[in-house]
């Protein structure tokens, strides 16, 4: 899949964004909106993994 020339990523290897075309894929979490948002990748990554173990904890009590 090719990356959106307009979408902002954030790649894991360098620890920077990037907008567009960058390191592969692999590498990057992504796309987002705009760079700002790209640049809370890890931090959005943790509140949704949290929130995800958050539920699975509610669930298991059913």
């Amino acid at each position: 899949m090719a990356a959106d020339p307009n979408a902002w990523y954030y790649c894991l290897t360098h620890r920077t964004v990037e907008h567009g075309v960058g390191c592969r894929a692999a590498d990057r979490m992504g796309p987002y909106p705009d760079e700002a948002t790209a640049q809370r990748a890890l931090e959005l990554a943790r509140q949704r993994t949290e929130a995800e173990d958050k539920a699975d904890r509610e669930w298991g009590k059913r």
